[in-house]
This record gives structure tokens, C-alpha cells and sequence, in this order.
């Protein structure tokens, strides 16, 4: 039997308030058992319409369970065992925009909506040039999110007290702000009316915010054991760590609007500037998910916990932390070290297994937000390359490959990337000098890097020589050389 409401007693339907744009684990872990804890709670009364991000019917199969799930929440808290099982009941209904178009623009005409919330990835929040305002649909978030908001613009004829509220959970700096700033790029390029223009700056409000929760996702060695017990098949069930923070950036009106923090024991929290909470969590925690993937996976491991566990991976996690992320901030070295190795104990956690290949989505763009600022901050503070973090990189490089012992490994990034790394490999004769060649395509693409990093001294030979290294040795052989 599937969950749905005929067997979830407690089943309520609430106004849709909130558009989400994304169907994924993170978002059903975390922003919708937030939602469901503050409509449960604080009577929130929102309801969540969910816009799948993909040409696929994953969102549709949502629907046939009603828009429930059960969200499995384990860890170690103070010393005490956290062990909880949630159905998630806040979720209306589900689309994707390829198939719904038009009725993803009638969504934009309820007065009830209020309020937007995202995570498209790092590679989300971007401007696309070639969207137009007739694509059906735009190709970008950003341009989706334009449409829509014209057409509530045009709906509701200006109205100011019609603009939505957006709280973007995107691991990029000043999300809130940058989303802004493309959707305004937008509609000049579209040259819509200035007085839309106008309303975008002074009917919405778009909020920074920070997110942190480690989400491993389906737990598919034990779902049918979990399923079992639970007495019902649940295909979006997930799994996430007890830990959690959201820290918003905004005046006082934003917490009476989305009053999350007071929730008993939610840990949302708003603040003037969150560029600290940012930092440290942004470099630290995800900069070591993304440095630690291509190594430990071409390695031959599968999760974070088995990376940190092992003893060579695990003391090349620690060096580039220790070594290389921390003494490239401008924070308490004491304050960054406590929460480093708070960070190492939630990876250690032994009752969720995170898949280094579920934190690979988008590694180009994310290695770019979450690890080429420490490498670069190092070079400055330091006056040397940071070996881990460039090692890391080179890893990158051959992890985009597309193999790891002759098995191939299921890249998702952006096609034109995958395009660039298919021809250059192709195109290896094996020898060194093809390989610099490689590295120094890689370190040439300006539209992600933001910069020619061939240009940074030293740089293009050391990731070249690591990327020798590891194709002459393996992961394995060049890890021992590179720890030593």
C-alpha cells in the first residue's frame, strides 16, 4: 500500500502560499519540515506547490501519495540517541513547468501566494541571455521566475501589496540579492514596462539566507526493511542528520511573516549580516563534501563516512581543513578548528549514509562557490599553493573522466561542460603533455572561474602534476605520496 491521505488520518489541506521551485531531498528534509512543523504548530495555514526542475514525472508520482512522505530525521544530540520518524504533510501538488507551462503562469494569479523558495543548485541562480519572455519554458530559473512574476504583475495590474517573499537556499554568496539582480536583467532585456520594473524593487522582498542540514536522501539498502516496518511504501521517503540551522538576513518584518523561530526546537535564526555563518559553513563543511568526492570516490569508496573512516583519505580530508580552508579565513582560528571538528563528527554519523555521488551534481560549479575561494585566500595569506585543495582539483579533472576502473560513472553538470571534458578525454594519447593540455582547458574557463586561473603562478604545473600522478598511479598510489 502507498502512503497516501486515505491512510494518513491526520491528513490537512492548507492554501498554497508558498511556491517551491524543486522537488529534491534536501528541500523535502528541511524547508517542508520546517513548513510542516510551523503549520502544525504556529498555524503557518501555508501550502507548498511544488515546480519539478526536470523533464521527468518524479514530481508527478508525488501527487499519487497526496504530497506526503515520511522524513526519517537520526543522530547523536548531547550524548542521547535521536531517532524520529515524520510524515510530511504540507505539500498541495506538484509540476514541472515543460509540461504544465500554462498552468504554472495560472499559479501566479492566487492572491494567497506569498512566498518563493528555491534550491536549483549553485549552478541555479545564473543569467541566461538567450531566454526569452515567450520560451515555454525559459531554460533558466531565473527566467522561469521572471515570467511568472510579470504575469502576476499584469494579473493583479501593479498591485503593490501583491509581491512574494523570497528565501532562496542556494549555497551562493548573497543569494537573495544576486536572484534580484538576474530577474531585473531579465525584463530589461525583455524591455518590459518600467513600472514592472518599478514592482519587482518595491513589491518583493528577496532575503540572503543560509541552510545547513546534511541529507543523505532515500535510503535504499534498507528502504524495503524501513518500509516495511512503517507498513507502507513510500517512494520519497528520506533521510537526513537531526542537525539543522537556517539563518535568514533581514529586518524584523521577515520573522512576524515566517515566524519559523518560534517553533520549539527549530534553530532558524535571523541576523543583520550572515556573511560569518557563511563563511564558515559554505568553506568548511561543504568545501570539504566537495574537495573530499573525486578523491575518495575514484579511491573506491562510496560514502562520506567511509572517507572520513579511512585512514588515508581521511587524514588528506583533515590536512585540507586544518591545513588549507582554516588558515585561509578571516576568523578565530580556535572558533573555526571547534567547529571543524563538529563538522567531522556529523560526517562520522553512523546512522545515515551520505553517497559521495549524491553530493557530485554539480561539481564544476560548486567546487568554484565552495573551494576555489579558500585556494585563492591561501595564496594571499600564504604565498604558496595549497597542495590538498589543488590536488583536489586535479582529482576533479580526472573524476569528469567519466570512469573509475573501467565502470562509468554517471556525471550530471552542465552540459557544456560535460561536452568539453567528453572531447578532451577523447582525445588523450596518453601522454603528459596531453594531460597539461587538459588542465589547462579546465583552468581556462573564464564564465565559471570568473577568472583565467592559468594566470595564477605555479597553478596550471602543480594540478597538472597531480593529474600525472594520479593517472600514472591511481588514486590510491598518488593519495600515499600526496599524504606522506
Amino acid at each position: 500500500m502507498r502512503l497516501n491521505k486515505s491512510i494518513y488520518k491526520e491528513y490537512k489541506e492548507y492554501p498554497e502560499r508558498i511556491l517551491q521551485f524543486g522537488d529534491g531531498n534536501f528541500l523535502r528534509a528541511f524547508v517542508d519540515w520546517i513548513i510542516h512543523r510551523m503549520n502544525e504548530e504556529v498555524d503557518f495555514n501555508s501550502g507548498v506547490l511544488v515546480v519539478g526542475p526536470r523533464k521527468n514525472d518524479r514530481v508527478y508520482k508525488l501527487n499519487q501519495q497526496d504530497g506526503l512522505y515520511t522524513l526519517l530525521l537520526k543522530g547523536i544530540q548531547k550524548g542521547k540517541l535521536i531517532d524520529e520518524k515524520h510524515i510530511i504533510n504540507c505539500i498541495t501538488r506538484g509540476m514541472h513547468t515543460y509540461r504544465d507551462y500554462d498552468e504554472y503562469l495560472k499559479a501566479a494569479e492566487n492572491p494567497e501566494l506569498r512566498f518563493v523558495i528555491s534550491n536549483t543548485t549553485e549552478a541555479g541562480i545564473a543569467y541566461d541571455e538567450k531566454d526569452r519572455l515567450e520560451d515555454k519554458p525559459q531554460n533558466s530559473f531565473p527566467g522561469k521566475l521572471a515570467a511568472f512574476l510579470y504575469h502576476r504583475y499584469k494579473h493583479f495590474k501593479g498591485d503593490r501589496c501583491k509581491g512574494l517573499i523570497f528565501l532562496p537556499c542556494e549555497l551562493i554568496d548573497k543569494n537573495g540579492e544576486e536572484l534580484k539582480k538576474i530577474i531585473i536583467k531579465l525584463a530589461e532585456d525583455w524591455n518590459l514596462e518600467e513600472d514592472f520594473i518599478q514592482w519587482l524593487e518595491e513589491a518583493n522582498l528577496f532575503y540572503n539566507t543560509l541552510v545547513d542540514r546534511i541529507v543523505p536522501g532515500y535510503p535504499k539498502e534498507r528502504a524495503e526493511e524501513i518500509q516495511k516496518e512503517l507498513g507502507y511504501e513510500d517512494e520519497f521517503l528520506v533521510e537526513g542528520e537531526h542537525f539543522h540551522l537556517w539563518v535568514i538576513e533581514g529586518p524584523q518584518g521577515i520573522r512576524e511573516e515566517f515566524p519559523a523561530d518560534q517553533v520549539e526546537g527549530l534553530n532558524v535564526v535571523f541576523v543583520d549580516d550572515l556573511t560569518p555563518y557563511r563563511t564558515r559553513k559554505v568553506r568548511i563543511l561543504n568545501g570539504a563534501h566537495t574537495s573530499m568526492v573525486p578523491v575518495a570516490y575514484l579511491y573506491g569508496l562510496k560514502t562520506v563516512k567511509e572517507a572520513v573512516d579511512d585512514e588515508l583519505v581521511g587524514e588528506f580530508i583533515r590536512s585540507a581543513i586544518f591545513d588549507e580552508i582554516i588558515p585561509a579565513m578571516d576568523y578565530s582560528r580556535e572558533e573555526s578548528e571547534e567547529f571543524a571538528n563538529h563538522v567531522l563528527d556529523r560526517f562520522r554519523n553512523p546512522f545515515i549514509k551520505h553517497y559521495l555521488m549524491s553530493i557530485a551534481l554539480n561539481s564544476m560549479s560548486k567546487f568554484e562557490t565552495r573551494v576555489l575561494p579558500s585556494i585563492l585566500d591561501y595564496i594571499e595569506r600564504e604565498g604558496k599553493l595549497p597542495e590538498k585543495l589543488l590536488f583536489s582539483l586535479a582529482a576533479l579533472i580526472s573524476f569528469y573522466k567519466g570512469e573509475r576502473d573501467g565502470e562509468k560513472i554517471e556525471l550530471a553538470d552542465n552540459p557544456e561542460y560535460l561536452e568539453l571534458y567528453s572531447k578532451l578525454w577523447d582525445g588523450y594519447d596518453g601522454s603528459e603533455e596531453y594531460l597539461e593540455h587538459i588542465v589547462e582547458s579546465v583552468l581556462g574557463l573564464k564564465e565559471l572561474w570568473k577568472q583565467d586561473l592559468n594566470e595564477i603562478e605555479g597553478l596550471k604545473d602543480m594540478v597538472t602534476k597531480y593529474l600525472i600522478l594520479i593517472e600514472d598511479k591511481g588514486m590510491e598510489g598518488a593519495l600515499k605520496e600526496i599524504v606522506s
